[in-house]
């Protein structure tokens, strides 16, 4: 048993939104100390890996409610307004400081920042840095972190297992240092989780490895509510075979949809009408191939159903062809999505199509807060992806993500230090004796245990295999129902796990299987969430209820872990402030319709 280690302020997981909200604890209060705990260096975190851009008011010819009316009609009026309020006024001094701090934003010829297009946006309004947006970014934050040399400790490659909760409120986590398998009570006055999402419970996925919804399943099993975990986001053009993602800046530079018959397919499911590429109104905003992605995704699988997708080793596909954007203008604005199509499909997007079809990406669903980034359990914190507070609603527009880290990590952050002030006791024996029996369960279930029958990889297979076929972009009360039985029957098999790895440095085989716990535990809150909301509204939708029924479910969903069964199911009003429901429309109806929105 090591020491408790004791700091102020814990951060959990070291991506955009944990080094954000580190950043402005270190800033805004320097007498407190900080620790970021990730089970990655924090350069290897997710948000490395996002392309397209960052969304932040910053043109004349755009505004705020320009920027809230896109968000909350894309959210399919499931977002909270008065988040979406404070996100949208925040987000262009964020992307502002960012600069400062080293992020190289795209530049016009005039030197003002450059903006892009991106579905169902009204405006440009994408800052972007080339297509490699998310590693520019995380370099800045990172780097900019390292300032507070004394006042923000790293522990990097350290897993966090439990949440400890002591006197109604969290102060601290066990976590594993994967360098030593030690396991450490890490104590604070106040914990943020920054963990990002849970995309890879299904079989295909932008999603790193990392990204098995640890935060999630912590908050869960301390008994946190998650959010509108039924909502999950399919992002339209990923790379077949690999998950990587084709990022929308391809559509906002003008890249077009095609079927195998070469037809621009998306005017047949009320996306607008396609003009002419040489057109120089095209690409047509919030119309076409600039619609929202839950639209795009859903139109690839009626595309699929009707024979007019293209054969591929890989499953159906449809092309994106970026052809006709010149040599010059592919290699200056897309240099990374042709280096990812030479590399991972052998073709050179400036003399052939891309192939791609819809994959997993994003959960709009999350940790239950509210726009200061405190959960119901005090002391507990939550931003980013792992977070819901919400501004995503139903289906998130491209581009909010990256600025949500910024403006919520900061919120979050600021939030978690004024409850530290104000918090100064931390009961370290009771957390000790927390962490002991953590210790003791994972020693009992893994290390020391034997005779288990079931494999870590074959229940991993199971379970994203089970996840795409029940419940992917369309689903119905049958194939929801039939994923959670296997999901239920998943979790009893996990108790039969068996791992061969009982070494101590860098004992891979555990993280695993503690991951799938957590996977697991994300996938029945997210299936039940799902059961429940008979309708279809945004990326939610059900066969079987196919409108969608604001007088029932103009509302989120929370669910509440149970020990035995399903988890208990509660809705909570949706905040509407300027923005009544109404249609969803894109295409040439899109500006008339955001007006009266």
């Amino acid at each position: 048993m090591a020491d408790a280690i004791q700091h102020d302020i814990l951060i959990i997981g070291g991506g955009g939104a944990g080094l954000r909200a580190a950043i402005a604890v270190a800033e805004n209060d320097p007498d407190l100390s900080v620790a970021l705990v990730s089970k990655v260096y924090p350069m290897r975190s997710h948000t490395v890996a996002a392309e397209g851009g960052a969304a932040g008011v910053v043109k004349d010819n755009d505004s705020f409610a320009a920027h809230c009316s896109d968000t909350i009609s894309g959210a399919d009026w499931l977002a909270d307004q008065d988040a979406v309020e404070v996100f949208v006024a925040e987000a262009p001094g964020e992307l502002t400081q960012l600069e400062h701090w080293g992020c190289p934003w795209s530049r016009e010829p005039s030197g003002h920042v450059a903006v892009r297009p991106f579905g169902g946006m009204e405006q440009e309004r994408t800052w972007f840095a080339a297509d490699k947006t998310g590693f520019h970014m995380l370099h800045a934050l990172y780097q900019t972190s390292l300032k507070y040399e004394g006042r923000i400790r790293f522990y990097d490659e350290w897993f966090a297992t439990k949440l400890l909760v002591e006197d109604g409120r969290c102060q601290g986590v066990v976590a594993i240092e994967l360098r030593t398998g030690l396991m450490h009570t890490l104590a604070a006055r106040a914990v943020i989780m920054c963990t990002g999402g849970a995309g890879r419970i299904f079989a295909f996925t932008t999603n790193g490895a990392i990204k098995t919804g640890d935060g999630m399943a912590l908050a869960y099993r301390a008994g946190v509510p998650l959010k509108d975990m039924e909502f999950v986001q399919y992002h339209p053009t990923g790379l077949p075979g690999t998950g990587i993602l084709i990022t929308e800046a391809a559509r906002s530079e003008g890249g077009i949809l095609v079927n195998k018959h070469g037809d621009r397919y998306l005017k047949d499911y009320d996306l607008g009408s396609p003009l002419d590429v040489t057109d120089p109104r095209h690409p047509q905003k919030r119309a076409m191939e600039l619609g929202p992605r839950d639209r795009l995704s859903q139109a690839f699988v009626k595309e699929h159903e009707k024979g007019n997708t293209i054969d591929s080793p890989f499953g159906d596909v449809v092309h994106l062809d970026i052809r006709h954007l010149s040599a010059k203008k592919i290699r200056l604005k897309l240099p990374f999505v042709r280096e990812l199509a030479m590399n991972y499909a052998g073709i050179d997007p400036i003399r052939e199509p891309i192939p791609v079809r819809p994959v997993v990406h994003y959960m709009m669903g999350g940790i239950h807060t509210d726009i200061h980034g405190a959960t119901p359990l005090p002391g507990l914190f939550a931003a980013g992806e792992c977070a819901c507070v919400s501004i995503n609603g139903a289906n998130r527009l491209g581009s909010n993500s990256l600025t949500e880290l910024l403006v919520f990590g900061a919120r979050a952050g600021a939030s978690a230090a004024a409850f530290a002030r104000e918090h100064e006791t931390v009961h370290i024996a009771a957390l000790d004796t927390q962490a002991d029996d953590e210790r003791r369960r994972i020693r009992e279930e893994f290390l020391t245990k034997d005779g288990g029958t079931e494999r870590l990889a074959a229940l991993r297979s199971e379970l994203f295999n089970a996840m795409e076929q029940g419940a992917g972009i369309y689903r119905t009360e049958e194939s929801l129902r039939q994923t959670y039985r296997t999901v239920e029957s998943l979790h009893e098999r996990y108790r039969n796990l068996q791992i061969d790895d009982h070494s101590n440095c860098y004992n891979t085989e555990l993280t695993a299987a503690l991951e799938l716990r957590n996977m697991l535990d994300v996938a029945e809150a997210l299936l039940h969430s799902a059961l429940e909301r008979k309708e279809s509204r945004g990326s939610h939708q059900r066969t079987d209820h196919p409108a969608r029924d604001d007088s029932k479910y103009l509302k989120h969903t929370l669910a509440y872990r149970r020990d035995d069964g399903p988890p208990r199911i509660k809705y909570q009003d949706v905040v509407i402030t300027k923005w009544p429901p109404g249609k969803r429309v894109y295409g040439a109806e899109a500006s008339e319709a955001a007006t009266g929105c």
